[in-house]
């Protein structure tokens, strides 16, 4: 069993291999990096208010069950159940679990791009001019078509809130989107509940507008130039092609919704790489224990495979704390959640079966500090109700 990628979804389909098929399954890691690093907290970095914390994945592939090959994907020859690697080494397996992620590309030349990956100090760059009266307004723009747009309004109240304990009452910030309600894939209940975070702080909010660049910004409809004196926008997300697997025009992996790779035998494919529209760790952790699922099946285990189904989770780093998230229940007409407590455990904001308890385990959770246990238990999301993209997404996969 090899399993290309050291992310969440590599780990999580280490870990759920491990105890659903036990012994049945020997698991290869194949990734070229040395470290998994907890992503969703690098955002809050330059603000001093969280660690993106880090492990040597030779330290921790062993605890998830799984042996350590540094390398990266380069190809796959199907037919002879065959991975090649960048450096032109053949490695041979029963079942390929492609869990590479995916890249990031900047949507508009006009405008500083915030990534995960960013070095906090090209952010805290702004941080300083704001400090220092340099800058007065600054806009946070989620470009049409981003998969995951939770680190706008992080950044935004989180600016605000800096802003507020560097003593500067002048500093003036407005969010553009073309969602109709903020983080309205959240359900009403959380979009009511951040406007009211985001009104403390005086952060101004466009909906259903798009921010095109036009030899400068502009917003349509309407064709209003942007004239933030500092614009900082989320990238869009880009798949990495594989010789040998099929891929779409954006270069992501299409499966069926048991991660199946569409046209192979024993392939599967989990998180970032595949051609689901919204990008989240929780969600790439519930695509990999669908394909684990499958895969325990096929050797042996006494496990009924169950397709992907999408359950949305979130935690929402305000500044001055933390608003907990889930969206509605599936085919529902209910709200929607929005607390300052947990509403699922661990209290982390990658909420997966197997990798939220193992990450706990090694510390990950004490960057949320002392939270009480959640009274609530997690819900689906309606995905084909509330996103259109993955609407379509999910009917094309059980069509395949």
């Amino acid at each position: 069993m090899l399993i290309a990628g050291g992310g969440v979804a590599g780990l999580e389909t280490c870990l759920a291999l491990r105890d659903l098929a036990g012994d049945r399954v020997e698991c290869t890691l194949l990734t070229p990096e040395d470290e998994f690093v907890y992503r969703p907290m690098l955002i809050s970095e330059p603000f001093a208010r969280g660690v993106a914390h880090r492990h040597h994945l030779a330290e921790i592939a062993p605890r998830a069950g799984a042996t350590l090959l540094r390398g990266a994907l380069a190809s796959v020859d199907d037919a002879r159940r065959v991975a090649v690697a960048e450096d032109g080494s053949e490695l041979s397996y029963d079942a390929l679990v492609v869990a590479v992620g995916a890249g990031t590309e900047p949507v508009y030349r006009h405008a500083l791009t915030w990534t995960p990956e960013a070095d906090a100090d090209v952010f805290g760059g702004l941080l300083r001019d704001i400090e220092e009266g340099y800058t007065k307004d600054v806009a946070f723009v989620v470009p049409l078509g981003v998969a995951w747009v939770l680190p706008a309004y992080e950044l935004a109240l989180m600016t605000a809130w800096q802003a507020e304990s560097m003593g500067r009452d002048d500093l003036s910030i407005t969010i553009y989107t073309p969602e109709e309600a903020p983080l309205e894939v959240f359900g009403a209940a959380a979009a009511a509940a951040l406007r009211a975070d985001l009104e403390e702080v005086g952060i101004q909010v466009r909906t259903s507008v798009q921010v095109v660049d036009r030899d400068g910004l502009v917003v349509e409809p309407g064709g209003e130039p942007l004239r933030a004196a500092r614009v900082v926008a989320l990238p869009r997300a880009v798949g990495r092609p594989l010789a040998g697997l099929p891929h779409d025009e954006r270069g992501f992996v299409p499966c069926d919704d048991h991660g199946k790779v569409v046209g192979t035998a024993t392939v599967w494919a989990a998180g970032d790489a595949i051609d689901f529209p919204v990008k989240q760790g929780g969600l790439a952790a519930q695509q990999a224990d669908a394909a684990a699922e499958a895969i325990a099946a096929l050797a042996g285990a006494d496990v009924k495979p169950a397709p992907f189904r999408p359950i949305l989770r979130g935690v929402l780093l305000t500044g001055r704390g933390k608003a907990w998230l889930r969206g509605p229940g599936f085919g529902s007409d209910e709200p929607g959640e929005a607390e300052r407590r947990a509403l699922f455990w661990p209290p982390t904001k990658i909420a997966g079966r197997y990798i939220s308890p193992f990450l706990a385990a090694l510390d990950e959770a004490e960057a949320f500090g002392d939270t009480p246990a959640p009274s609530g238990q997690p819900v689906e999301l309606d995905l084909e109700r509330d996103v259109p993209a993955a609407a379509n997404a999910l009917r094309a996969a059980r069509q395949r």
